[in-house]
């Protein structure tokens, strides 16, 4: 199982996927850091997520352990996590994410893009010492690579059109909503799990659901947050709604997040990416990247 949360959304209890299209795989590139400018998540008005535990101190890595050259893989087909920008260079969060690491480990960065499928088999046969694109970590991924401490989850929200009242989703308040969700996904077992007085009315697809908010036929829309972020800081939405409520995180309907993939038995470096994160988070850089990529957040 695999991720793909706007990059690669949840594979999970029959999560909504987008597609994954195969590419060709360019020659690498070595690409500098980041510049970082660091934002104020309440001049942004976004709630950044924290996934570390910013007491607990973790050892700094042994630089003569590590390579001198980090290769990174990841894809080059969704932002705006992995893309090519209009002048051909591979961009998104995750890149920066990876050029954040390699700079906080002090090496050099290289990064290159593949198709999603062949990501898991470029790290275990060496061709890259890790991969950075939304891959999961469940038991038969670990059959040949290990993770990193997640580094962003896949939550679920509720949206509304502007004119809801609505400021949180309690089962209880949602109770006389008429709620859109695509059918057979996690999102729809949820809502019939905990917003069991909702009026859920399920949908073959995303767009239908989109075009049945903003038209008013349904009160609510329960899908992926990421989706329905990109979604809302797009043109489609024609700015007719917003976030109802906080984030649903609930991992066995929606997964334990993004996280690094490495080759199985290879702790030292999957230690190294434990520690770059968390002072990446620590440094502020994590908050500037999760802005400039996520103008609205979806935590």
């Amino acid at each position: 199982g695999r991720l793909r949360a706007a990059g690669h959304l949840l594979a999970l209890a029959g999560a909504c996927l987008l597609p994954q299209a195969a590419m060709a795989q360019p020659a690498p590139a070595a690409v500098p850091p980041p510049a970082v400018v660091v934002r104020s998540p309440a001049e942004a008005g976004v709630r950044v997520p924290n996934f570390w535990n910013v007491e607990r101190r973790l050892e700094r890595p042994d630089a003569a352990r590590l390579p001198k050259e980090l290769r990174f893989v990841t894809t080059d087909d969704y932002p705006p996590f992995n893309f090519l920008s209009s002048d051909g260079v591979l961009s998104g969060f995750n890149v920066d994410l990876a050029r954040a690491i390699c700079a906080e480990l002090g090496v050099t960065c290289v990064i290159q893009a593949a198709a999603f499928d062949t990501l898991a088999d470029t790290v275990d046969q060496g061709r890259a010492e890790a991969a950075i694109a939304g891959l999961a970590a469940t038991p038969a991924a670990h059959a040949n690579l290990d993770f990193s401490e997640h580094y962003l989850g896949t939550p679920a929200r509720f949206v509304g059109r502007r004119q809801e009242t609505l400021e949180s989703a309690t089962p209880e308040q949602v109770a006389a909503k008429k709620v859109a969700v695509v059918s057979r996904t996690a999102h729809e077992a949820y809502l019939r799990s905990f917003f069991t007085e909702a009026g859920i009315r399920p949908f073959p697809d995303l767009k239908s659901a989109q075009e049945a908010l903003k038209a008013g036929t349904v009160d609510l829309l329960f899908a992926d947050g990421i989706t329905l972020a990109l979604w809302l800081n797009g043109t489609d939405s024609a700015n007719c709604c917003r976030f109802v409520g906080g984030p649903f995180t609930e991992s066995r309907f929606f997964g334990e997040g993004f996280s690094v993939a490495v080759k199985e038995g290879n702790d030292t470096l999957r230690h190294a990416m434990d520690f770059a994160l968390q002072r990446i988070w620590e440094k502020g850089v994590y908050t500037n990247l999760y802005l400039r990529w996520f103008p609205i957040g979806f935590y």
